[in-house]
């Protein structure tokens, strides 16, 4: 189950159904369906008005302010850096441009993902990915997400709702057969990357916890690196960045 879900949500409590289709053809929240090229609009529309999948997952509640947790969600590339080097995850992520990336989960999953629209407390995305095993073979899908987050003092309390398409019939039937009974693996697994990017942010703010010092050696693009420094200013006095200035994406 957890291969399964691994699929669509490459990148990204407990309850909610599987399957069924949405009420409406398309997702009100995105604003026009033309104003989305016809190829991203006919995959928003599948995954919404057919998902295989519905889930909604509350996110472990991250303790720093607003803005910087905002920035290392804007910095999905960033965040998994200093998650490999925290040793908290093994995900690797590319930024194309600042809404479109190329991600794997470290687990075999593999996929690309698209930021559709951005509100002060609202991120939607479109992801695709596969995941190639031994029982099933190479299992392909689609996820619509909207991330809702809830600021408040010092703390902030992230939601998740997927829109799961598993592109095989198999694999689809299977999944809605196991959701049920274990639904908090696929839970787990879409929460998972809320969990490391609150983590991150924690330890960012940590005084003694070596983040600035991190930053500072990491070769990352500067107007990435910039985007941290904005939100933690007390990193931007130190040390000189080593490593290129940028990085060019194939």
């Amino acid at each position: 189950m957890k291969r399964l879900v691994a699929v669509a949500t490459v990148l990204l409590s407990l309850v909610s159904g599987t399957g069924g289709a949405s009420p409406a053809p398309w997702p009100s929240l995105l604003g026009p369906r033309d104003a989305f090229p016809p190829d991203v609009s006919a995959a928003v529309e599948r995954v919404w008005s057919e998902p295989t999948l519905r889930r909604t997952v509350n996110g472990r509640p991250a303790r720093v302010p607003y803005d910087i947790y905002v920035a290392f969600l804007d910095t999905p590339e960033v965040t998994a850096a200093a998650a490999r080097f925290r040793k908290l995850g093994n995900y690797e992520i590319q930024a194309l441009d600042d809404d479109h990336y190329l991600a794997s989960d470290g687990d075999g999953a593999r996929g690309s993902a698209q930021v559709l629209r951005r509100e002060p407390r609202r991120v939607v995305m479109l992801s695709r990915g596969e995941h190639t095993g031994p029982f099933l073979g190479t299992i392909s899908g689609s996820a619509l997400t909207v991330l809702d987050l809830e600021p408040q003092p010092h703390v902030v309390n992230p939601k998740l709702m997927a829109y799961v398409y598993i592109d095989s019939p198999v694999a689809a039937a299977l999944a809605r057969t196991l959701i049920p009974a274990f639904g908090f693996l696929a839970d787990r697994k879409l929460g998972e990357g809320l969990r490391v990017t609150a983590e991150v942010a924690e330890w960012a703010i940590e005084p003694s916890g070596g983040f600035c010092e991190w930053l500072a050696h990491e070769p990352l693009p500067r107007a990435r690196r910039d985007r941290i420094l904005t939100a933690l200013p007390s990193c931007a006095s130190g040390p000189a960045p080593h490593g290129p200035p940028s990085i060019q994406s194939p």
